[in-house]
């Protein structure tokens, strides 16, 4: 028996098809379109998220019928998604709005307003979370005052939302199943973290008790039953998994412990540390989130979200033109002993944890007339590394102890600069895993627990096992730590 798994993500959806062994056998892609304004809105169209999906899957059972493989062969299917993007909608399941994406920043001012009114310590006490325009619920509260006929929409308690997660679940199962599940519930700033449900005192607080809001439910469930006709094949699956994207990362880089955690290097970068089945509220700039649930377990995190990652480097090759393609980068960071006391601070939309310094800009520091291409792309990817070891440091200050492992997955793990970077830099191994598309390995194991494609969670550990390899710190390499250093003088605004 086969899992389907769809990671609908910012900038692509990939549909892949995996094994009881975890093994990917078939595979889709389609890129999607995201639209970019100079007033940091960050938009894309809803209808166009979903037709991405139908095209990305389409093209993965395409192949997996071309392997010789039968469709009703597919037990069933789990949805990985951005986590903080969200789609307002009708009763029909025709949206209202654009989708908001997370990455945009329209709601600053809101969010200001909202801690001049001292609402933050409740919010963070709630729902483990900080007030800011990351998340879903101040950029709802911007549409609503915004469009008129939004307001009356809710008025009339006919305003659906949900993240888009909830959206596909909607338009697959033709509205009859309106769920989402903790972890994208918990990104909205509206769902009470100890409670595990929406939380009334915030809805009323912020004017939003008649919105429709979906069913909360453990990431691995019985969602619904999508029915679909493709070209090649007919459909007819049960949805078995919803779950954020860094989140299905966590669960599918083996997570499953206290102390275990992964950093994702993608557009942005998701560092998530399980903390067991309590939730910690952070004293040093950690966000308190779900990890993963299954029926009758639920686990916590702390995350350090980190904005400009994968994006910095793109940036630098779309705009400065520095280099033609991204793999270029490695050998050029290379080329020098070091950053010559370079740096580029990546706030190009604002520092994310553990700073949280939304309103600050990028920068390059350090730079003289000696400074070439080759340090601004070396002091780019050395962004990266640093500004994970400041969330690993935040996080290690929250628990009290160090952390037990650590996996990478994404993108830039390609990049053997930044993680040989990295590792020296944390001196803890680093397990890799050979997939590269963790997110939607984590909802296929979870879609295949709940189906009974996969057993248990020990032996979702056996097959991890199999597949990761683990790369040692070079504990004599002392540079990375004295870069490291003047990183620290930059962010805190003294120069070196």
């Amino acid at each position: 028996m086969f899992v389907l798994a769809i990671d609908q993500g910012t900038s692509s959806t990939k549909a892949i098809v995996f094994d009881q062994a975890g093994n990917p056998v078939a595979f889709g892609h389609a890129d999607l379109h995201t639209d970019y304004f100079g007033n940091g809105f960050v938009e894309q169209n809803p209808e166009g998220i979903y037709q991405n999906v139908l095209d990305a899957v389409n093209l993965c059972m395409e192949d997996f019928v071309a392997k010789g493989f039968s469709a009703s062969d597919i037990a069933s299917c789990g949805i990985t998604n951005q986590r903080e993007t969200f789609i307002l909608w009708d009763k029909s399941g025709k949206p209202l709005a654009p989708a908001v994406v997370w990455a945009c920043k329209r709601s600053i001012d809101i969010c200001q307003k909202l801690k001049a009114n001292n609402q933050e310590p409740l919010i963070k006490e709630k729902t483990g979370l900080i007030i800011d325009p990351y998340f879903s619920g101040t950029k709802l509260l911007w549409l609503i005052e915004n469009d008129k006929d939004l307001q009356d929409k809710l008025t009339k308690g006919e305003l659906y939302f949900g993240t888009v997660d909830c959206w596909l679940l909607y338009k697959f199962t033709e509205g009859k199943s309106f769920k989402t599940d903790y972890t994208n519930a918990h990104r909205t700033l509206l769902f009470n973290i100890n409670t595990l449900n929406w939380d009334e005192e915030i809805l009323k607080l912020w004017g939003l008790e008649k919105l429709n809001l979906p069913e909360v439910c453990p990431s691995s469930y019985e969602f619904g039953i999508w029915n679909i006709e493709f070209e090649t094949t007919n459909l007819s699956i049960s949805i078995n998994a919803l779950i954020g994207d860094s989140h299905a990362a966590t669960f599918g880089e083996g997570c499953f412990e206290q102390g275990t955690a992964k950093v994702t290097l993608g557009t942005g970068s998701s560092i998530m540390m399980n903390i067991g089945n309590k939730p910690v509220i952070s004293s040093n700039g950690m966000l308190t989130t779900i990890c993963w649930s299954v029926e009758n377990r639920i686990d916590y995190a702390l995350e350090g979200a980190i904005v400009a990652c994968g994006s910095t480097i793109e940036w630098l090759k779309n705009e400065l033109n520095l280099f033609k393609d991204s793999s270029e980068t490695e050998a050029m960071a290379n080329a020098i002993p070091d950053n010559a006391g370079v740096y580029l601070i990546p706030a190009f939309s604002g520092l994310g944890g553990p700073h949280w310094q939304m309103n600050r800009r990028a920068s390059f520091e350090g730079m003289t007339f000696g400074t070439s291409k080759n340090h601004i792309v070396r002091a780019a990817l050395e962004s990266i590394p640093y500004q994970i070891k400041d969330v690993i440091e935040a996080m290690r200050q929250d628990i009290g102890t160090a952390l037990q492992s650590i996996s990478v997955n994404g993108g830039i793990t390609r990049n053997q600069f930044v993680i040989r970077f990295l590792v020296d830099l944390l001196g803890i191994p680093l397990k890799k895993q050979s997939n590269a598309d963790i997110s939607a390995l984590g909802t296929a194991y979870l879609a295949g627990l709940k189906s009974g494609v996969y057993e248990s969670i020990e032996q979702l550990k056996k097959l991890n096992q199999a597949k990761t390899e683990e790369i040692q710190p070079n504990l004599s390499n002392t540079d990375v730590h004295i870069g490291y250093d003047g990183w620290k003088k930059w962010i805190e605004g003294s120069k070196i």
